[in-house]
């Protein structure tokens, strides 16, 4: 006769399925009997993650981790989250102190340090890691890090070793950072040809086939139901001020605002909050949104807001009056900001879209996510479509809001900041004026660029690639052209 399973083995059967689903279930049939389990609240808290309960999976994390401290499994999933809310020390050293151990995450954690370390700008550490090596060592993972390396020391090599890599690996995520970040190279090279000519094949081999249609299908439900949407929102009563979001595509300059703001001690920035994505998945649930919001539940909308609410509370710091949410969900996700936050606040941020779109294309999105992301023809459908639905959705919903062009706040920070903290009710702080000095690690594809004081080195980086772009970019081209500030930035006030 067979072993029973044990409740716990069948947690980690279905996660190693993929089932999220099957296994909060599991987990939560074995909680009912066992509350205090460790097992069970760190499965539920891995099944949640997986399932984008960002802010139930921490709750459960913590509890479990307030069991069973030294748990080296807990802990490395702990570094990781750390890590991606800018939290690099506390990230660093949990990795650090997992990957010296002997437990089954050791060489997890050894791989998420040297990440860590690299993105951090760590170098010097980084390098000694991979000189030492270790069991590691013998792994995929260490060709990239190693590959790194390499170009940190000399540029040249590290290309052609990254290259190599992207040739020969058989693991897909490996050969598309190993693409991603030679074309990257060759950029700063000024090999520019040769740079776009590998992002072409890297996008050809990981990315898939470029499809617009699911972000601007969503876009252009919204619009033809924004009236319908503002009418329901004037029914509500005013909501609390205190949630902030950055409306805009990746690349658009979000970062460098998020961490320019972040510096005011009264605005903590919580990056890309997953909060605002799982709201809207809740009411696109119940049914009716957003063509009828009369006839979604009271309770979706009470459990939406108090997922968006819960997440968003995990990253205020202490004396913040406002956190800032730079979700790349945030522009396809007005109409839920508008009625599951009526007092919240908007930053809508566009960049030259030739720029945007260079930026985009060599930047390694999620390929499964963002598969509008792999061609210059798709990026356009996106950037078309988002500049058609953020200024009217803002106005018809009414959302306190402001509106920045990029190329104007690196001109004149200063004035742009003052807007933005105008926007909240809050007073100047010269702080936001130098996010380089911020201590928080950009845990996105902008962080080298936000460790350097503002400035235009990105602006025009398009013309390197003018070779790539025809005539059916002129009209969205113009229209950015338009809003720029060609005025002298104004005197310090």
């Amino acid at each position: 006769m067979a072993a029973r399973e044990t409740p716990s083995a069948r947690i980690e059967r279905l996660l190693a399925a993929g089932d999220g689903r099957g296994a909060l279930q599991a987990s939560n049939e074995f909680l009912a009997q066992s509350p205090n389990s460790f097992l069970g609240l760190f499965g539920r808290a891995r099944a949640n993650f997986r399932l984008g309960n960002q802010a139930d999976g921490e709750r459960d994390l913590e509890a479990a981790l307030r069991i069973a401290p030294n748990d080296d499994h807990a802990r490395f999933v702990r570094a990781r989250l750390d890590f991606r809310a800018g939290r690099t020390e506390q990230a660093i050293d949990a990795l650090r102190s997992v990957a010296r151990g002997r437990s089954a995450q050791a060489r997890e954690a050894m791989f998420g340090l040297l990440d860590a370390l690299f993105y951090a700008g760590r170098h010097e550490e980084l390098a000694r890691l991979v000189r030492e090596g270790g069991a590691w060592a013998n792994e995929p993972q260490a060709l990239l890090a190693a590959a790194r390396v390499r170009a940190i020391e000399d540029r040249e090599a590290g290309v052609a070793e990254l290259r190599r890599l992207f040739d020969t690996a058989s693991v897909i995520p490996l050969r598309r950072f190993a693409g991603f970040e030679a074309a990257l190279l060759l950029d700063k090279m000024g090999r520019y040809r040769e740079a776009f000519d590998l992002i072409v094949a890297v996008h050809a081999a990981t990315s898939g086939p470029p499809d617009a249609s699911a972000w601007t299908g969503l876009a252009e439900l919204q619009l033809a139901s924004l009236e319908k949407v503002a009418a329901f929102r004037k029914l509500q009563s005013a909501g609390e001020r205190g949630a902030a979001f950055v409306v805009a595509l990746p690349r658009s300059g979000t970062t460098l605002l998020e961490q320019m703001l972040d510096r005011h001690p009264q605005i903590a920035g919580i990056g890309e909050c997953e909060g605002i994505e799982n709201s809207a998945r809740i009411l696109m649930g119940a049914g009716a949104w957003p063509r009828n919001p009369s006839l979604v539940p009271a309770a979706a909308y009470a459990e939406a807001r108090r997922v968006y609410l819960e997440a968003a509370r995990r990253g205020r710091r202490e004396g913040a009056v406002w956190t800032l949410d730079k979700s790349l969900h945030a522009w396809r996700t007005l109409p839920e900001i508008a009625v599951l936050l009526p007092g919240a606040a908007c930053i809508s941020v566009d960049r030259d879209p030739r720029d945007l779109a260079t930026s985009i294309l060599f930047a390694h999105f999620n390929p499964s996510i963002h598969r509008w992301a792999s061609s210059l023809a798709a990026i356009r459908e996106v950037v078309a479509c988002q500049r058609r639905l953020v200024p009217r959705a803002l106005d018809v919903l009414g959302i306190a809001h402001e509106s920045i062009v990029y190329e104007n706040l690196v001109d004149d920070p200063a004035g742009y900041a003052r807007r933005c903290l105008d926007l909240l009710g809050l007073p100047m702080d010269e702080r936001v004026l130098a996010p380089e000095e911020n201590p928080k690690t950009a845990a996105t594809l902008s962080h080298e660029q936000v460790r350097k004081p503002i400035n235009r080195g990105s602006v025009g980086r398009w013309k390197n690639y003018a070779f790539a772009f025809d005539s059916s970019w002129d009209e969205l081209a113009a229209a950015h052209d338009a809003r720029l500030d060609r005025r002298s930035p104004p005197p310090d006030r």
